[in-house]
This record gives C-alpha cells, sequence and structure tokens, in this order.
C-alpha cells in the first residue's frame, strides 16, 4: 500500500508545465510563510486518497500575497479513460457561479442600474403574485400574501423565499414542488424558468429567513434583463475576459470538452450510480447559481482579484468599497441563520452577497478567521479567501456525493497547518 501511494505520489503530481502560463507569480513557499513539508501534506493526502479510489483526481492552486506557493495537479481527470489529470483541467462549478453571477450584478449596481433595494418585480412581474406557502398540521400548505415584497438584496443573500427542490439539507414540505438546481436550466430558457418558479409557493416571508436555492439563478436572470445581454456574455465582457480566466464559460467548446473533470461512475460512499449532468447535457439558460464551467487557474484569479479589493493586474472589475460590503454578513439578527444547514463546516458564518463570510473566531470545524468568505460547488469544487492571512485557495475535483464535504475540510485543515506565520 504504502509503495502504491509513492508511486501515485510520484506519477500523478503534475507541476506547472509547458502547458499552461502560471494564472499568478510564483514564490518560494518560505517566503510568504509556508512550510514546503507542510504543503507536501497535500500531496500525501490526495496520493491516499486516490489510491483508495475515493476521489479521481484534484487540481489544487493556493496564493498568498499574491504569489502562488502551491499549483499541482493529481490523479485521474476521466477514470474511465485513465487520463491524467492536467493542470488545465476544466471543471463543472456548480455552486461557485453563484460568486461570480453576483459580481456580475454588482457591477450594475456600480453603474446606477441594479441597486440593492429594487423591488424584484420591477424586473419580472410574476414574483409580486407569489404566496408564501405555511404548512399545517395536516400536511396541508396555507397560502399567504408577502408581508413585504422581495427585493434584489434578498436574492444576494438567500432570504427571497425561493428554495431548492430535494436537498437533504431542507426540512420543508415545499421542497418536493420545487425543481433541482439545474433541471430549468436543461428544460428550458430563461423566461420559461422564471414563469416555473413563479408559479410555486415561497418557503418563507421575504427577508426572514437564509434558505438556499434559486436566488441567484433569478438574479442572474436580471442581470440579463438590465444587460440586455446573456448572463455569460455579459460575464465574459465585464469579468472574465478582463481577469484572463480564458475557459470561464457556460458551455464548453469542442476544444475545451476533452478537459473536463469527470467523476466515478459509482459514488465510493455508497455505491450508487453518481453522475454530473452537465458534463454531458447542454444548458439552454445561463443559470447563474450552478451552471458555469472553469479551470482552476481561472478561479483563483476571480478569487485574487477579489482579496484585492476587485482589482487584478491593472483590472479594476469592482470597487473596493464594494467588495468589502459583498463580503460583511448580510445576516442580521432579524434573520434566521442556516448557513451550516448547508455546509456542516459552517458554525460561525453567516452570508454575504452570495458568499459565507466567517464571523466569528472558533465554531467552525475548520481553521480560519473572521472576515473570511467562501463558497462551494456540488460537484466538489471549493475557493475560500482569508484578507488576514492575505489568502486564496481553490481546489477541483469531480466528487459531487457527500465526499466534497470531507475533502473541503481536509483541505482547509492542510492549508492552514502548513502555515508558518
Amino acid at each position: 500500500m504504502n509503495k502504491t501511494i509513492a508511486m501515485i505520489a510520484a506519477t500523478a503530481v503534475v507541476t506547472l508545465g509547458a502547458a499552461r502560463a502560471a494564472p499568478l507569480p510564483e514564490a518560494n513557499p518560505d517566503d510568504v510563510g509556508f512550510s514546503k513539508q507542510g504543503l507536501a501534506r497535500l500531496d500525501s493526502f490526495f496520493a491516499r486518497e486516490i489510491a483508495a479510489k475515493r476521489v479521481p483526481g484534484a487540481v489544487v492552486a493556493i496564493a498568498r500575497d499574491g504569489k502562488l506557493v502551491h499549483y499541482k495537479a493529481y490523479g485521474m481527470l476521466d477514470p474511465a479513460k485513465s487520463t491524467p489529470m492536467p493542470i488545465d483541467a476544466i471543471f463543472a462549478l456548480a455552486s461557485m457561479t453563484k460568486p461570480m453571477a453576483a459580481v456580475a450584478g454588482l457591477t450594475l449596481m456600480e453603474q446606477g442600474r441594479l441597486p440593492l433595494q429594487a423591488r424584484l418585480s420591477d424586473y419580472y412581474p410574476g414574483f409580486a403574485d407569489m404566496k408564501v406557502g405555511v404548512p399545517q398540521a395536516d400536511g396541508s400548505l396555507k397560502l399567504e400574501p408577502q408581508a413585504s415584497p422581495i427585493f434584489i438584496h434578498d436574492l444576494y443573500r438567500h432570504t427571497s423565499g425561493l428554495m431548492y427542490g430535494g436537498r437533504p439539507d431542507s426540512s420543508s414540505p415545499l421542497a418536493r414542488q420545487y425543481p433541482d438546481g439545474v433541471a430549468p436550466a436543461i428544460e428550458g430558457d430563461t423566461q420559461a424558468f422564471i414563469d416555473r418558479i413563479t408559479k410555486l409557493p415561497l418557503a418563507h416571508q421575504p427577508s426572514t429567513e437564509f434558505e438556499y436555492g434559486f436566488s441567484i439563478d433569478v438574479l442572474g436572470a436580471v442581470v440579463e434583463k438590465v444587460s440586455e445581454q446573456k448572463l455569460g456574455d455579459y460575464l465574459a465582457a465585464n469579468v472574465w475576459q478582463p481577469l484572463g480566466m480564458k475557459d470561464a464559460t457556460f458551455h464548453p467548446t469542442d476544444a475545451q470538452r476533452p478537459r473536463l473533470a469527470r467523476p466515478f461512475t459509482n459514488d465510493p460512499l455508497t455505491g450508487k450510480p453518481q453522475a454530473i449532468k452537465l458534463l454531458d447535457t447542454p444548458t439552454k439558460f445561463d443559470c447563474g447559481g450552478a451552471c458555469s464551467f472553469a479551470t482552476v487557474g481561472d478561479y483563483i484569479r476571480f478569487g485574487q482579484m477579489l482579496l484585492n479589493g476587485g482589482e487584478l493586474d491593472g483590472q479594476r472589475i469592482l470597487g473596493p468599497k464594494t467588495v468589502h460590503h459583498m463580503t460583511a454578513n448580510h445576516l442580521g439578527p432579524e434573520i434566521k441563520n442556516k448557513v451550516a444547514n448547508v455546509e456542516p463546516h459552517r458554525g460561525g458564518f453567516g452570508f454575504g452577497l452570495s458568499v459565507a463570510v466567517r464571523t466569528s473566531e472558533g465554531l467552525s470545524s475548520v481553521p480560519g478567521n473572521p472576515g473570511e468568505f467562501t463558497w462551494n460547488g456540488a460537484y466538489g469544487t471549493q475557493f475560500f479567501c482569508d484578507p488576514k492571512e492575505r489568502l486564496v485557495v481553490v481546489v477541483g475535483t469531480a466528487a459531487p456525493g457527500e465526499l466534497r464535504k470531507y475533502y473541503r475540510e481536509q483541505v482547509q485543515d492542510i492549508v492552514y497547518g502548513a502555515m508558518t506565520k
């Protein structure tokens, strides 16, 4: 077993080579407060996991002070074909799409075109007529009018009352009426999605409870309405291209498809079939909540831009005060905070404008500092930024089962354990 692990560590770790330029300047770990031996624990960790056939492979990027201290690929891109994982593998980002869609919305806010206190019904009138579903003792639903309207602010912070269907973290009987996260984008266009979602009851009164769901998908539809562009086209012009995020897209091209990271056909924990549907099923609209793709190198540039206060390499995407507002906690004491229901290690976190925000020391099961902002994707991707430590970490795996949550915790533990100052 030890020999197998050593062999995988030697052959499955692909450092940056001729395939791609580094997404950020590189630095010696010792020069920016990291231990090389500590970072080598990532190599050992993924070697063990790959040898045990728990994950096909991974790409990990770590930057401190704007410089890469770790940028490696491990294992396999496609386990069915035994294709080695390239450093420029493209991952289905799932909910890591959300922070990018939010940045699109915030650029419009800065232009005076999309204020947080605008009513959602100003853009899509059907939301004004949605009723709130209140479960009754006999299992029925009582439909009540909205006590206050849904604001654009509610979309960013998941307090709109919209939800996802089929999520294990939801105890609501309303979940049976809602589709899963990518179903609307596969089945119809933006207007079909809006028509479908506005016929459903809200899970809560607007502005009262954090409920993870379709809020950012709706925000993406609002961005389309305001900008008069598809969300992907707006992001390409205003975020992706300025930042040099070369592979970020909602619709992988034929040239990109061979670099898509694929999961095992069966969940290693349960043995049940698993798949990432979007790898082979095109979407009919650019869903801002779940449907984009990018490389780890692309996303670390996005994260570094946010950590820098909205600018990277002379390209300003947002003003620093806007980024500060985005990464502050927007769940006041009057709002029920259920962030830790979605991510079990999110104790001590609130939620900002599309990112979870650490609000206190302790409580969380992973190290970090107040002010950390972060989110993850259901297919196995992760990013977090710690402003106090000037740290950005992005991880890509194709692990759509519950194991993805294990990798999120383990990687964060190893990264902080490798810091020497």
